[in-house]
C-alpha cells in the first residue's frame, strides 16, 4: 500500500490559509531527497527513464505505519516486492492522478530518508474482490496469500475509513501497481541495503 501524503520537494511559497508553514525539517528532508535523485537521476537517464535535466519524482512511503513502511521497503529492496495496491478513493480525496506505467517514484522509510527508485510497469484497476493472487503474491506480504492479502488491506482499509465518509466494501475500487526496482542495485549497497555513497555526498 502506497501512503499518498507525498514529499515532492521544498512546500510551496504561497501555502494555503489553513497550511503549516515549512519546518527546518520538511526543508532539510527536501534536500535529503533532492541528493538522492542526484545520485539515481543518471542511472535513471541511462534505462531511457528521464532527461538529465529532469525533477525528482514524488517521494512517498508503503503501508500504514512506521513498522509496516520499513518492512515493505525491505521487502522491495530485496527483491521480493514488486507490486502494491491503493484505495482508488484514496487518489480521488488526494487529488492524485492515478499512476502509470513508465512513473517513477521515490520511496521512503519510515524516518523520510529516500532508499530506493522505483518505476511503475503495470496499473489495473479493479474492485477489492476481484485482486488476484498473483497481485497478492507479487506484493510479497505474509505468505503472499490472496486470503492474507484480502484481510490485511480489508484491516488496513476499514480503519483509514473509519475517518472518512467512504465505507470499505468489497466492491471498492483498487489500484493494483506493479514495478520495477531501478535503483540502487546490488553494486550501489552496502550489506544493509543502504546506498553506498550516500554519506560522502556534499
Amino acid at each position: 500500500m502506497r501512503v499518498l501524503n507525498r514529499q515532492d520537494g521544498l512546500m510551496s511559497n504561497s501555502p494555503p490559509p489553513d497550511a503549516s508553514a515549512p519546518t527546518a525539517a520538511d526543508f532539510s528532508r527536501a534536500r535529503q531527497i533532492e541528493r538522492f535523485w542526484e545520485m539515481c537521476r543518471e542511472y535513471a537517464a541511462v534505462e531511457g527513464c528521464v532527461s538529465k535535466e529532469s525533477a525528482a519524482p514524488p517521494a512517498w512511503s508503503f503501508g500504514d505505519s512506521p513498522e509496516l513502511a520499513d518492512h515493505l521497503l525491505e521487502l522491495t529492496l530485496r527483491g521480493d516486492k514488486t507490486a502494491t495496491a491503493s484505495a482508488k478513493w484514496e487518489y480521488e480525496a488526494e487529488n492524485e492522478p492515478l499512476p502509470e506505467p513508465g512513473d517513477l517514484s521515490i520511496v521512503l522509510d519510515s524516518s523520510g530518508e529516500p532508499r530506493a527508485l522505483i518505476r511503475t510497469t503495470e496499473v489495473i484497476v479493479v474492485p477489492f474482490d476481484a485482486v488476484s493472487a498473483e497481485q497478492a503474491y507479487l506484493e510479497g506480504e505474509g505468505d503472499q496469500s490472496l486470503e492474507y492479502w484480502r484481510a490485511e488491506h480489508e484491516r488496513c482499509w476499514r480503519g483509514t475509513l473509519a475517518h472518512t465518509s467512504y465505507e470499505f466494501d468489497a466492491k471498492m475500487l483498487v489500484v493494483c501497481e506493479r514495478f520495477e526496482l531501478l535503483y540502487p542495485s546490488s553494486e550501489h549497497t552496502n550489506n544493509d541495503g543502504r546506498v553506498s555513497d550516500l554519506g560522502s555526498r556534499a
